[in-house]
């Protein structure tokens, strides 16, 4: 048995605040607070999105926050580029994303440049990271150079079987017409590399809310973002933002593996409205009426 809390979207910038005015680092301590008592956790996910600008600053600021929880714990934590990360600041103060509890690196980096994709082994379970950040896009990305990387690791099952994490989801819900561009493109050269393997699931963020689907055999989950949450009760042109910090628990092995558990932070400004847009035109929609 293994569990594995899983986070995404911190969106910490250098200077606090994301660009909608939301402070993610307070968001970020106020969940950890708040799941403190949640038993048994291996280990510590964080699906991309780290630096709301790209910035040391940022993932240093989460790395510390994240990291004094884990020391506590005794257990690691791993992380994944987003698209608002940047490589260069992701790499300064993460490495390859894989730190014990002593934010020691652990695991090893994949073995070509471009990309910043590792695995490790955490009591038998193998955690293994891709980078599907495209610079300056919302889309994501697995190259054919990384795919065939994840395939040559995954020839060898791991003793607990295996986690993929990746910041944008290979799945995406036909009702919401926008979403299918901002999610992974090409997911099924990712779903033929993952048919038999030993993966448990693949754990992912980006669309700040939690949605869960199949990509071929395997379970995908989106977990919930920590800064924001998006309202799907918006009407269908627009998107809503919301505060509301949310989380995972992801329980694997045991007769109904994998499971998903969803946790929120006790926040009495949760469901406040941040922001409303268009996502085709891009356009803010002010005519929707805030949350009361």
């Amino acid at each position: 048995m293994h569990r594995v809390l899983h986070l995404s979207d911190t969106h910490v910038s250098r200077i606090g605040p994301d660009e909608d005015g939301v402070d993610g680092l307070a968001a970020l301590r106020q969940l950890l607070y708040d799941v403190r008592h949640v038993p048994s956790l291996d280990l510590v996910v964080i699906s991309g999105d780290i630096a709301d600008d790209g910035s040391k600053e940022g993932c240093l600021a989460v790395r510390s926050a994240v990291g004094a929880f884990c020391r506590e714990r005794g257990i690691p934590h791993v992380y994944s580029t987003g698209n608002h990360d940047r490589r260069e600041g992701f790499a300064a103060v993460l490495g390859w994303g894989h730190l014990g509890p002593d934010d020691a690196p652990i695991g090893r980096r994949a073995e070509f440049d471009g990309v910043i994709a590792a695995v490790s082994v955490v009591n038998g379970l193998r955690v293994i990271t891709l980078d599907s950040l495209v610079p300056g896009e919302t889309h994501g990305v697995l190259g054919r150079d990384q795919l065939d990387w994840l395939e040559a690791e995954l020839a060898t099952p791991a003793p607990a079987r295996s986690i993929v994490v990746l910041h944008h989801p290979p799945i995406s819900v036909d009702a919401m017409p926008y979403m299918s561009s901002v999610v992974l493109q090409d997911p099924a050269a990712l779903g033929q590399v993952l048919a038999g393997t030993d993966v448990h699931a693949v754990l992912c963020g980006h669309l700040h809310h939690q949605l869960s689907g199949s990509l071929g055999d395997k379970p995908v989950w989106v977990t919930p973002g920590v800064i924001t949450r998006i309202d799907l009760t918006a009407p269908p042109s627009s998107v809503r933002g919301v505060l509301g910090a949310g989380a995972t628990v992801v329980d694997l092995g045991g007769p109904f593996s994998p499971m998903f558990h969803t946790i929120h932070s006790r926040d009495r400004q949760a469901g406040t409205e941040v922001y409303v847009y268009n996502p085709l035109t891009g356009e803010d929609t002010p005519e929707v009426s805030p949350i009361t």
